[in-house]
């Protein structure tokens, strides 16, 4: 049960605040989050806007915890305590308080499930704001975004998430709506007076009545891959994650198979509510009646094939892309009146060489698309000024990170990244000592994507309709990424 839910800017102020229950949960909490998120968020107390997955949120803050459960500040004595989960997505910080003990013999709140729905929450609006659905895109939608939260959550639980049955009842923003809103001073025209069809029926997912004048469904079979690699490129931990996300534009309502080339690659999965889960662990196919629009349909973790030396098959062995970093600090400019400071280099290829496999329609060389390079500084760097011979780079001041944008990526280009560094004053010697022993180094991250390519060689063999009478237009292709 969900007591209160926050949401939370890049630099912590409350911008969404909403009550399920009677009791008012006091802004404290945000406070005691904040404050222990802050410590090593990045050097000056906010959210770094460079990187799309701004670093060391959680270096600090664990997922779940424990806080005491205050009112008007004051503790509400008795010991009582609340469980905060929180999500960030988009530089927001989505928190969810939860009572420890919810009284009447009733076990506490599952906490995959609060981690999930704020995740759900999230994901809405992305769909109702845009990508990304950052502090301007709420700011610009506070009454589209409380009205979501009132029709998401019931009395604390979780009740309407699926978007059919959501863009039913409050309408997507349009400018028409927001002059509307603003002659009438009211959100009545974000409403729908009328119950979403999929209400009173089996399948909440499907409005009724669904007519396209073209059908197609299109499937794309989404890999991603965490991985730690050394300074040198070699490979010393990974995992393969993957979904299957489709977009189906389907008359009527027609029901699905889907079957697969080897469905014991796939492991731990988890599916969208259409699936008919009781089909799936019987014949290891995926049967269901999709949803109107994009949706999720599955995830799946891929499993590990133990050969006879006892290491998995599937790891990756060798990434698509390298990254070379070369790190200094010293004195520059000669032996005397030079400055004490730091050099920063990056050399990125594309290796042909890899654990990828391709489709077979794929054509021409290898071609990495979407790289971008987060590079975190260490805090006793005061600035950098960075030069790249490929793309562009911008470095924040404030959160001392830099995004290197690459762009496409093939086995000709050799981009390369040359800086210099700053130190903050009275930092030299720890930054000289630092740098020999190899501390201190924050770690890259790389963002990539290969399209048509695959890691675990998952494959669509076969996807029918039946139900209806047209027959549809299918697309399918496999994405390779690298993890979020």
């Amino acid at each position: 049960m969900i007591q209160s839910l926050f949401i939370l800017s890049p630099t912590g102020e409350v911008l969404i605040e909403r009550h399920f229950r009677s009791i008012l949960t006091s802004r404290t909490i945000c406070d005691i989050f904040w404050s222990r998120a802050s410590e090593s968020l990045n050097h000056h107390g906010g959210v770094s806007t460079v990187g799309s997955n701004p670093f060391s949120l959680y270096d600090s803050v664990p997922p779940v915890m424990e806080v005491p459960d205050v009112h008007d500040g004051v503790d509400a004595g008795s010991g009582g305590t609340l469980y905060l989960f929180s999500v960030l997505r988009d530089g927001l910080t989505y928190l969810a308080a939860c009572p420890a003990c919810m009284g009447g013999g009733q076990r506490e709140i599952p906490p995959l499930l609060v981690i999930e729905f704020l995740h759900k929450i999230a994901d809405t609006f992305v769909l109702y704001f845009g990508d990304p659905a950052d502090e301007s895109a709420v700011k610009d939608n506070f009454s589209t975004a409380y009205q979501l939260l009132e029709e998401m959550v019931d009395h604390g639980w979780p009740l309407t998430t699926e978007p059919n049955a959501l863009t039913d009842l409050i309408r997507p923003p349009t400018v028409m709506a927001k002059i509307q809103q603003a002659i009438s001073g009211g959100s009545s025209s974000i409403l729908s007076e009328a119950l979403p069809t999929g209400t009173v029926s089996n399948m909440p997912w499907r409005k009724a009545g669904v007519t396209h004048p073209n059908n197609e469904i299109y499937i794309d079979i989404v890999e991603e891959i965490d991985a730690i690699l050394n300074a040198n490129g070699g490979v010393i931990s990974s995992d393969v994650s993957g979904s299957i996300q489709a977009q189906s534009n389907l008359s009527g309502v027609p029901d699905l198979l889907l079957t697969f080339n080897d469905a014991t690659l796939i492991d731990d999965c988890s599916f969208h509510p259409c699936v008919r889960y009781t089909r799936f662990d019987k014949d290891k196919v995926v049967s269901f009646v999709p949803p109107d629009g994009p949706f999720e349909l599955m995830r799946y973790r891929v499993r590990r094939m133990n050969g006879d030396s006892g290491h998995s098959n599937l790891a990756v062995g060798n990434m698509p892309i390298q990254v070379i970093p070369r790190v200094s600090y010293g004195q520059f400019g000669g032996e005397r009146g030079g400055n004490v400071g730091g050099r920063i280099s990056l050399s990125v290829t594309a290796r042909s060489i890899s654990s990828l496999t391709f489709s077979s329609s794929r054509k021409g060389s290898l071609v990495i698309e979407n790289v971008t390079i987060i590079i975190p500084f260490p805090k006793f760097v005061r600035t950098a000024n960075l030069n790249v011979t490929t793309g562009q780079v911008i470095y924040d001041e404030a959160g001392k990170i830099a995004k290197w944008t690459i762009g496409q990526l093939d086995e000709k280009k050799r981009p390369q990244l040359n800086g210099t560094m700053v130190l903050e004053e009275g930092e030299e010697m720890m930054a000289s000592s630092l740098s020999a022993s190899g501390e201190e180094q924050p770690p890259l991250l790389v963002n990539w994507k290969v399209l048509l390519a695959s890691v675990s060689g998952l494959n669509v063999s076969g996807l029918s309709v039946t139900g209806e009478h047209y027959k549809p237009y299918k697309g399918v292709r496999n994405i390779t990424k690298s993890g979020t």
